[in-house]
C-alpha cells in the first residue's frame, strides 16, 4: 500500500534554472479556465506527462491528491548576494531590529518592502524571529485584524488556518522571517 504525502515544499534559490539544468523533472501544470504550466512547481519522479506542452497533464492539486509530490523552486534574488556557505551563517546573525524603524531600508527589504506604516501601527517593536514570523504573517489578508494588538494577543491566534482566505504556515512565515533578517544585514553591512 503506497503512502499519501501530502507536502508543500519550497526551495529558495538565487536562480532556479541553474538547478533545474541539472535535474531531469516534469514542470506541474495548474488549471484555471484553463491548464498551463505552474509557475514555479515541479516534479522529479514519473507523473503523467503531456510532451506537446511539455508539463504534467494532471493539475497540481488533482496530483497531490493522489500522492505525487511537487517541489517549488523559487527565484529569490537576495541569494544572489551570498558569497557562500559560510557568509549566509554570517548573514543569519541578529540583526540591529532598530533598523525596521528606516523606512528606506523597509521599502528595500524583500516580503516587507511597502509595510513600513503598517510595521509602524504594531503597539510593539519587531525585535526577534518569531515576532517577524507573525508580522509576515499579520500582513496577509487572512490576519489583517491583528494589525495593531500586542505580540501576546497576536500569538493566540496567528497560526490558525482561516478558511476561504490567504493565511500564512507557521514554517512559511519563520522561514521569510529568516530570509528578511539576511537581507537586512545584507543591506545594513554593505556585504
Amino acid at each position: 500500500m503506497a503512502i499519501k504525502f501530502n507536502s508543500d515544499i519550497d526551495i529558495d534559490l538565487g536562480d532556479r534554472d541553474k538547478l533545474l539544468s541539472l535535474i531531469d523533472h516534469i514542470p506541474a501544470s495548474i488549471r484555471k479556465n484553463e491548464i498551463k504550466k505552474h509557475n514555479t512547481g515541479i516534479y522529479v519522479t514519473d507523473i503523467p506527462y503531456d510532451p506537446v506542452n511539455n508539463m504534467s497533464n494532471i493539475d497540481y492539486e488533482l496530483a497531490e491528491e493522489r500522492g505525487y509530490m511537487k517541489l517549488d523552486i523559487l527565484n529569490v534574488h537576495v541569494y544572489n548576494q551570498v558569497r557562500d556557505e559560510q557568509h549566509l551563517v554570517e548573514l543569519m546573525n541578529e540583526p540591529d531590529w532598530t533598523l525596521l524603524n528606516d523606512q528606506k531600508l523597509v521599502e528595500q527589504l524583500i516580503h516587507l518592502g511597502n509595510h513600513h506604516n503598517t510595521l509602524r501601527k504594531m503597539p510593539e517593536p519587531v525585535n526577534s524571529i518569531p515576532r517577524l514570523a507573525m508580522f509576515l504573517a499579520v500582513i496577509r489578508p487572512g490576519k489583517k485584524h491583528l494589525i495593531g494588538l500586542p505580540w501576546v494577543e497576536v500569538a493566540k491566534t496567528i497560526w490558525t488556518k482561516e478558511e476561504g482566505t490567504y493565511t500564512f504556515k507557521k514554517s512559511h512565515a519563520v522561514a521569510y522571517a529568516h530570509l528578511v533578517v539576511v537581507h537586512i544585514n545584507l543591506l545594513s553591512n554593505g556585504n
